[in-house]
């Protein structure tokens, strides 16, 4: 299940119904939790140990991208279309509960969020993996 941030649902309704512009990031990156984010970000993000978010690239070029929108019995879906990869741990990162998509490589805005099919323990040497098709973002 996943679930768009407050910060995503307020610039849709101002874009559908007050015309205020929204530019959509030229790319996105896939953050790991360890706790629920939530709508309002307030989850523990993985960090340390070699963490980096793993980049996504929803206009094509080069990096993981995502499925065109699909409609369905339960509402709108995509999906990602290719492997998304993390780095090596080179320390524990902990039990990766959630994730959640930014649009900036640190810091910035939660977009979505949700849980992750299997919570995964990642130790030191550890490669977290969400394989193509496995990170389903719905619109209900």
């Amino acid at each position: 299940m996943s679930a768009l941030s407050d910060y995503l649902e307020a610039k849709y309704l101002d874009l559908t119904y007050n015309g205020v512009d929204f530019t959509p990031p030229a790319s996105v990156f896939i953050a790991l939790y360890t706790t629920d984010p939530t709508d309002a970000d307030t989850g523990a993000e993985v960090s340390g140990g070699g963490y980096t978010r793993a980049q996504v690239n929803p206009n094509g070029g080069g990096a993981p991208q995502f499925d065109l929108a699909v409609v369905d019995g339960a509402g709108s879906m995509v999906a990602n279309a290719d492997d998304i990869e993390f780095p090596a741990a080179t320390a524990a990162w902990g039990t990766v509960t959630h994730f959640g998509i930014k649009d900036a490589a640190t810091g910035g805005n939660l977009l979505h969020h949700g849980v992750l099919d299997d919570a995964q323990v990642v130790g030191i040497g550890g490669v977290f993996k969400i394989a193509a098709g496995d990170m389903k973002l719905r619109m209900e």
